[in-house]
């Protein structure tokens, strides 16, 4: 299935690109994308990275659908 992946704040500075798609194998998970996004070069991940499905917040064993929008939401800090 084809998801698209978006990136922001510093994971789309160490990426280069704000979106990519993504092809994984029906009935992954968020977990799945995560692991899938690890191996990319340059991109770090802390443990349990913040992520978001279809602008919802989802936990890393949320199934996924064809053409889910799956985002990768950076820490943030403030003061």
């Amino acid at each position: 299935m084809q998801l698209r992946i978006l990136l922001f704040g510093v994971y789309r500075e160490m990426s280069g690109t704000r979106e990519r798609d993504l092809s994984l194998p029906v009935g992954s998970r968020v977990s799945d994308v995560v692991a899938a996004l690890r191996m990319s070069p340059g991109l770090e991940l802390p443990a349990q990275p913040v992520v978001a499905v279809n602008q919802e917040y989802a936990r890393m064993d949320r199934q996924l659908e064809e053409g889910d929008e799956v985002a990768l939401i950076p820490p943030v800090a403030g003061g």
